[in-house]
């Protein structure tokens, strides 16, 4: 069957032509939108539930608020794991999945059983979704310095500016902002006011929330005209929290917030802070890159973003990079890339030097990058991205890329010897294809297939090594089926003309070998032919086997 495929290929080298120039088009186009990252992605399917439940101890956290979400994703279907961890004023519920499930499916699945969760919990609490990102997101951070504005200034613009504007860019699954203060409305109570006015502090709360909302009216019409009706209550100043209304006093006057209460603009209570190189506090933000995202894409998207979101702010507020991924990126991709092309390189002159035919040599050359464009393409579909271990899956396995071709044309060479003027081009090509293509073939699939136990790891390392025996066990695959296909119709076009015989010029004689016995003659060198072998010189025997064992001696004479 491989012999038909070779002869079909030499029969048709248009149609193997156009096929391989589309191939190597379709490689360069998989290579330009192959997704890009330094390391693999090792992180487990998981979806993270945050619930924010303010003022309440860790054990309060855990009983009405973990224990529940915890007991209720332990029916998620493919779930795995499920970890609650409970915290002063909030929880997290992590739930981690099989491998290979789908991580929107997954994040569906959980939304689903949260839904029926609102009962059990308290009033109020919402639990929500953490971003759909992995452990590998956290991919760029910036920050904000100003020599004249506060940390709440700063705060103020990257919460309410800049984090809008970068959550915009395609592939961003969060900004979150750290560092500086969290400007919020204070309501300082005094309890001995509020004895005094008999008032509680929870009449107070929910003053404060009843006075802070617009109330919708109807439409009255004047003079064929509709005015809308609404009031407007709104807190826009501290004013504005200071006049709300508690409760009417003796005789009718109204008990007003400022009445019983400090209210004042502060930070909100801080967990944690930003320093900025040593020199003081600052505020950040941190990208986190959406799952299956182009990192690097996503990266440079952001910093465009970036300079445009510059004109919006004052001018003596400076955004600095405090960590690109970029440059790691750009250096593993870049020394893959160069020792790639020194492999490449050294394959090259070694094809060269022992094939001594430069036209030959560039059979066994191009088959290197044309192989490795169309595993490219076979990434580009299966999805796997360009990383440190997938790029050298294809770095160690180009010494075996060019085997099969290095073979096929000095076979092409032997017969092209024998056979040149008796036979067309043709033949002599196809006949040499034919008689080590096959073989080749399942050669190079037997290497193909010795990765295979790679793909039985699991876990962390299944995702570390498996890129690496995927690009490896294509790339080996494409050489394989180029070994039948194009290698034969290239191997027509480019090995012709003056091909250097192996054969020994005239004036050369054997060396003293018994070609019959296989024992030395001695120190005297003897010619084919020598009675002390007991044959003549018409003995075809020796003269094909000396030239088939290359056995010959420095010039004794004629």
């Amino acid at each position: 069957m491989l012999n038909r495929v070779i002869e079909w290929s030499l029969k048709n080298q248009l149609v193997v032509i156009v096929g391989l120039v589309l191939a190597i088009l379709g490689g360069v186009w998989a290579i330009r939108n192959t997704t890009v990252d330094a390391i693999p992605d090792l992180s487990d399917v998981q979806v993270i539930i945050f619930t924010e439940y303010s003022g309440q101890a860790p054990q309060v956290v855990e009983d009405q608020v973990t224990y529940p979400i915890t007991s209720t994703m332990l029916a998620v279907p493919y779930a795995k794991v499920v970890r609650g961890y409970s915290f002063f004023g909030f929880s997290f519920v992590y739930v981690i999945f099989e491998d290979g499930t789908d991580l929107y499916w997954a994040r569906s699945r959980v939304l689903e059983y949260l839904s029926g969760l609102s009962k059990q919990l308290p009033a109020g609490v919402a639990p929500q979704l953490g971003p759909d990102a992995t452990g590998v997101g956290w991919a760029f951070m910036y920050v904000l310095n100003s020599p004249e504005r506060s940390l709440a200034d700063l705060r103020s613009y990257q919460d309410w500016y800049l984090r809008y504007g970068l959550t915009s860019v395609d592939g961003v699954a969060e900004v979150a902002s750290v560092g500086g203060f969290v400007r919020q409305y204070q309501v300082e109570v005094d309890p001995v006011r509020l004895r005094a006015y008999g008032i509680s502090v929870g009449e107070v709360k929910k003053a404060i929330q009843r006075s802070n909302i617009d109330v919708g009216g109807r439409v009255v019409e004047l003079a064929e005209r509709e005015f809308m009706v609404r009031g407007l209550g709104y807190v826009k100043s501290v004013r504005d929290l200071e006049n709300i209304v508690l409760k009417a006093g003796p005789g009718g006057v109204p008990v007003l917030l400022k009445d019983l209460a400090r209210v004042s603009i502060g930070p909100e209570i801080r967990r944690g802070l930003a320093e900025w190189n040593g020199e003081g506090e600052t505020v950040g933000g941190i990208v986190i890159v959406r799952w299956g995202a182009d990192t690097r894409t996503v990266i440079e998207g952001v910093k465009e973003r970036l300079e445009e979101l510059k004109a919006g702010l004052p001018e003596d507020v400076e955004i600095s990079i405090a960590y690109d991924r970029t440059a790691l990126i750009d250096r593993a991709v870049e020394t893959l890339t160069r020792t790639l092309i020194e492999e490449s390189i050294v394959v090259a002159l070694i094809c060269l030097v022992f094939l001594f035919h430069f036209r030959s040599a560039l059979v066994a050359i191009i088959s290197i990058p044309v192989s490795i464009l169309l595993a490219f393409i076979v990434m580009k579909i299966q999805g796997l991205g360009a990383n440190i271990m997938s790029l050298g899956g294809i770095a160690i396995s180009i010494g075996v890329l060019v085997d099969a071709a290095i073979i096929m044309v000095e076979n092409a060479h032997k017969h092209y010897e024998e056979w040149q003027g008796k036979r067309s081009h043709l033949e002599i090509i196809t006949k040499a294809a034919q008689e080590v293509g096959p073989t080749l073939f399942f050669t190079l699939l037997v290497i193909t297939v010795s990765f295979l136990p790679v793909f039985t790891l699991e876990a962390q390392e299944g995702r570390l090594f498996k890129p690496l025996a995927f690009t490896k066990t294509y790339s080996m695959a494409m050489a394989s089926i180029l070994a039948v296909t194009a290698v034969p119709v290239l191997m027509y076009w480019f090995v012709r003309g003056n091909i250097r015989s192996e054969k020994p010029p005239p004036g050369i004689t054997h060396a003293p070998l018994s070609l019959h016995t296989g024992t030395q003659l001695g120190p005297t060198m003897a010619m084919v032919g020598d009675p002390r072998h007991g044959c003549d010189s018409r003995c075809d025997y020796c003269s094909t086997a000396a030239d088939r064992l290359g056995v010959h001696a420095p010039l004794v004479g004629g």
